[in-house]
């Protein structure tokens, strides 16, 4: 996942590109800025998903949705063919928001990506800083979740831990909820299925930087458990080593 700083050099490649092929076809749910549109603010809520109570149901909401969109999924590809794999991976990313109405919301997806990987086949997906909730006043929702998807399945990336990082100087890094408080976060969903038609939500990855906290979550039984527990430790601005930490794998994600 990257910044939205890098949006507006996307669209620029996007109108050259544009010149000798087709525009790419839109995907329901997914929002790609018109003209005149401000790239730095992302349309919400999204239609037919919640509101939701808490967070949790939020997130079991979510995966399957993000999941669900073409070729958000592709690791059933990486074996017969990785190039194609590599080529098709789409990186969808949304945020999950608090209201004043104290319900959880999700903006619409998008699926830009910085301009380089049209070069590199590198997937990444540009989110906007701010949701454009036409119901609320600037300032009123609190952000609580960075939502995407690694077509891959693999672990959080150099760039996720960034990308929350710079989010952090944008919004509160944790925020205070009828649930209680809820730090902001950045997470990551997967699926292992190998059936292209039908992706399993099968967990996803979750890093806190109030905390430097990154966890790894699976669905057993429609709730969601605690599989891995880590601290991140920053070597350098590019270097980073991640500590295991032995804890109860029955809370709630946080």
């Amino acid at each position: 996942m990257s910044a939205a700083k890098h949006l507006n050099p996307w669209l620029l490649v996007t109108l050259l590109v544009g010149l000798g092929c087709s525009a790419p076809r839109p995907i329901e749910g997914v929002w790609r800025p018109g003209p005149g549109e401000d790239p730095d603010h992302i349309p919400g809520p999204m239609k037919n998903f919640g509101p939701f109570d808490s967070y949790a149901d939020a997130l079991k909401a979510a995966c399957p949705l993000i999941l669900s969109k073409p070729n958000a999924t592709v690791g059933y590809l990486q074996d017969l063919n990785p190039e194609l794999a590599a080529r098709t991976s789409t990186e969808y990313c949304a945020w999950l928001y608090y209201t004043p109405e104290h319900k959880y919301e999700m903006s619409m997806l998008t699926d830009l990506s910085q301009p380089d990987d049209l070069v590199t086949h590198k997937k990444t997906c540009v989110l906007p800083t701010y949701v454009n909730d036409s119901r609320y006043a600037p300032g009123e929702l609190k952000y609580i979740f960075a939502l995407h998807n690694h077509p891959f399945g693999g672990t959080l990336s150099l760039s996720d831990y960034r990308f929350i990082e710079q989010m952090a100087y944008h919004h509160a890094w944790e925020v205070e909820t009828r649930n209680g408080k809820v730090r902001l976060a950045i997470i990551a969903f997967f699926s292992r299925s190998k059936a292209p038609a039908a992706p399993t939500c099968d967990g996803f990855y979750q890093y806190v930087p109030a905390t430097r906290v990154v966890t790894t979550w699976v669905q057993t039984q429609g709730r969601w458990k605690m599989t891995k527990h880590e601290i991140l430790e920053w070597l350098n601005d590019k270097t980073y080593r991640l500590r295991s930490i032995q804890e109860d794998a029955g809370r709630n994600p946080h």
